[in-house]
């Protein structure tokens, strides 16, 4: 089926950014509804199926009534999976000051997420790949160091192997635990900038260090991010757990389809939400599929290993 638009008002701006460099707003929509689109200056053809063809041509007008300022690939992969509530603004979202203007909760779950995080001094986030568990809980972090809520931020992970050694790797034992604490440094510098990062170091109010470092100490004042906590042994979740002091917040990620402990080891995070889930004073939360913000197709693998596992863990 074919279907011919054309959209009015006619507005040179508004449909440079609809296409996208060239075009390739067009072939993207292409490829993700499998239908073609053809197009003389603000006259629009779309060919396909009777259902996708009208579905793709719903989506343009809405692209084009959106369309004052460039179309973020983000937002276009969005919309594309049906996903536009996602972009939608909710006057009354959380509002995180960071170097991200645009930083807020895409689905309902981010937003109970961030409530938690405002309202509990230990808060877990459990769930797939791409579901902002992390990102979201650096941002309240940085949020909390500019409003100076807390006088630092610690951030640690666990240094597992995924199928690696450390042993073979290069350096010394800094070099060598430091690509796991790469996507803590690289959240960072999107929502804090570079230059902030490296003063917020220099001046002690930014830490970041493998999970065996944290034995012994007590983090006062402080908002910590325990990252990849499904790699965790019950031990040292607990000891992580009893290191937090007065005026300082909490808040554990990670995803339990991920395990890379030895085969038969507990994973401190399942024993924890077990553990826990009656503790007042601690929230749980639990991400889905629904919730992944990257693109579509991510969604669409984390439903297929667990189609493929039966929803068990894999390692």
């Amino acid at each position: 089926m074919i279907l011919r638009h054309t959209f009015t008002p006619h507005n040179n701006t508004r449909l440079t950014h609809l296409c996208g460099p060239a075009d390739a707003h067009l072939r993207t929509i292409e490829v993700g509804m499998q239908v073609k689109i053809a197009h003389r200056h603000e006259q629009f053809k779309v060919d396909g199926p009777k259902a996708k063809a009208t579905e793709a041509m719903e989506l343009l007008q809405a692209l084009y009534e959106m369309a004052d300022e460039p179309i973020q690939e983000a937002t276009l992969q969005l919309m594309i999976a049906g996903d536009a509530e996602m972009i939608e603004v909710n006057p009354d979202a959380i509002q995180l000051t960071t170097r991200r203007a645009d930083l807020r909760a895409r689905t309902p779950n981010q937003a109970l997420y961030l409530q938690n995080i405002a309202e509990h001094d230990i808060t877990f986030g459990i769930g797939p790949a791409g579901t902002g568990k992390t990102y979201l809980a650096v941002a309240c972090a940085v949020d909390a160091l500019e409003r100076s809520a807390v006088q630092r931020i610690v951030l640690t992970r666990p240094a597992v192997e995924a199928g690696e050694r450390l042993g073979f790797l290069p350096g010394d034992l800094t070099q060598k635990v430091d690509p796991y604490l790469r996507p803590l440094y690289d959240a960072l510098y999107d929502l804090m900038g570079y230059d902030k990062v490296q003063k917020a170091f220099e001046r002690n109010a930014l830490e970041i260090a493998p999970l065996a470092f944290m034995r012994g100490r007590t983090l006062n004042n402080a908002f910590v991010i325990l990252d990849e906590a499904q790699n965790t042994t019950p031990e040292q979740m607990k000891m992580f757990l009893t290191r937090i002091g007065f005026g300082a917040k909490a808040v554990i990620t990670g995803d339990v389809s991920q395990i890379d402990l030895p085969k038969g080891a507990m994973s401190g995070l399942i024993d924890a939400e077990r553990v826990l889930k009656r503790t007042k004073g601690i929230s749980i939360n639990r991400f889905t599929s629904a919730d992944v913000v990257r693109h579509p197709l991510v969604a669409r693998i984390v439903d297929a290993y667990d189609a493929s596992n039966g929803g068990r863990p894999t390692r």
